[in-house]
């Protein structure tokens, strides 16, 4: 590793020995690796990937210019299903991630600007995440509090990932919300579609649309079953009325480690060859974002929970209320 983070990399016991390089491009990460391999006699090693990852930059020689590589995913696989430790995580990170909901709506009103109103209920259900785990919260972030929550508003919500526009709240607006924390390194996802004081008959009749298509995804989880069935549920929906032009992605995917991890529930997923018949089916343990979308041109319709597959169903871990009377932030 780099030598930056040797020090919080000896804290912990169970790894035996810690080879670094200095900041590449000065260090030699693979050269380091290579000399290590050769110091334990090792003529043959199985590792994630060629080479190091292309991130900083690095455009350093291949692992196997050095050394035999088999290599495989087994890191990268291991994380889709979560032991029930895991599990516990991210439903703790489900708990604080719904009170930085509440705030978010509790804050929210006409005049605002979103920027400030994230902001507040960020740091209010940090506070009260810091206040109430003390000790036993674990650090993981920097520079920012453990629970967050924001949205995007205005004509940004039509786009999936839209940003904070610069545009304070009026009344009418769509806001399409998103809240979690941090729990150990783990976290969850949590969306809302909202309204700031009125609902239109359109945006009614779009959010009833997006509701239902969730409902029809989340109905069609389970262990054993294939993640495409699910995304084609609810394509059969959106054909049926006439919707297909206003969807822009598939229903969801795995969460954990990660804000997006595989597998991915998609029609195409299970189509390649290193996907295997197992690897195309739901399993006890996977953890998954339900979030098929709407988007018109002037707004867009999304709700995300997260949920559990288990042996014999599924489990909830968001609960924040998914009904329209919920989402409309009235007058104070």
């Amino acid at each position: 590793m780099p030598r930056l983070e040797v020090e919080r990399v000896e804290t912990v016991d169970r790894i035996d020995d810690v080879h670094h390089y200095f900041d590449y491009p000065q260090g030699r990460p693979i050269e380091v690796v290579a000399e290590m391999l050769d110091g334990l006699g090792a003529e043959t090693v199985a590792a994630d990937a060629d080479g190091a990852p292309g991130v900083m930059g690095y455009e350093g020689p291949a692992l196997s210019d050095f050394v035999d590589v088999e290599t495989q995913s087994w890191v990268s696989r291991m994380r889709w299903e979560k032991t029930d430790a895991e599990i516990d995580l991210i439903r703790e990170s489900a708990k604080w991630g719904n009170l930085a909901h509440r705030y978010l709506a509790e804050y929210t009103e006409p005049g605002a600007h979103p920027a400030t109103v994230s902001q507040k209920a960020s740091t209010e259900a940090s506070r009260a995440m810091l206040d109430t785990l003390g000790d036993q919260f674990v650090e993981n972030v920097r520079a920012s509090g453990p629970a967050r929550a924001g949205y995007i508003s205005a004509h940004e919500t039509a786009l999936p990932h839209g940003h904070t526009p610069n545009q304070r709240l009026e009344r009418g607006d769509v806001l399409v919300t998103g809240a979690s924390a941090n729990v150990d390194g783990y976290g969850s996802e949590l969306e809302r579609t909202m309204f700031v004081g009125e609902v239109s008959d359109e945006q009614e009749h779009y959010f009833e649309l997006m509701v239902e298509a969730q409902d029809i995804a989340i109905d069609a989880l389970g262990p054993g079953v294939p993640l495409s069935h699910v995304d084609e549920q609810v394509w059969e929906f959106f054909e049926e009325q006439g919707i297909t032009d206003l969807a822009q992605h598939h229903v969801g995917h795995n969460i954990g480690l990660g804000g997006h991890e595989p597998p991915y529930i998609d029609q195409g997923w299970g189509d390649y060859d290193h996907v295997d018949d197992a690897d195309a089916e739901m399993q006890p343990g996977q953890v998954y974002t339900i979030e098929p979308g709407i988007y018109t041109e002037d707004a867009g319709y999304r709700h995300s929970d997260t949920i559990a597959i288990t042996e014999d169903g599924v489990e909830w871990l968001t609960y924040y209320p998914r009904d329209l009377e919920s989402n409309v932030i009235t007058e104070r």
